[in-house]
């Protein structure tokens, strides 16, 4: 695969996440961060069978949405048992 056509999967990943994600930090509810993790999980997969390529930042982007949705289980743990 040449550089131009993964600088243009790269743009295309970048342009779907920012058109259909809000970043993790906006996000405030469980089930929101878990239907976007699915649908990230989801376009990783599809990315990967389709051009076996993903870049390097879509698994740095599900990272953060992953840390975000820790985060939010450990509050409503603590508020469960406090």
């Amino acid at each position: 695969m040449s550089e131009f056509e993964k600088k243009k999967l790269e743009s295309d990943f970048r342009n779907f996440t920012n058109r259909n994600f809000e970043r993790p930090g906006d996000c405030r509810n469980l089930d929101q961060i878990r239907y976007y993790v699915r649908e990230l999980c989801s376009k990783i997969e599809e990315y990967e069978n389709r051009f076996n390529y993903v870049p390097g930042w879509a698994y740095s982007l599900l990272a953060q949405y992953n840390t975000v949705h820790n985060n939010l289980l450990y509050k409503d743990f603590k508020k469960a048992y406090a």
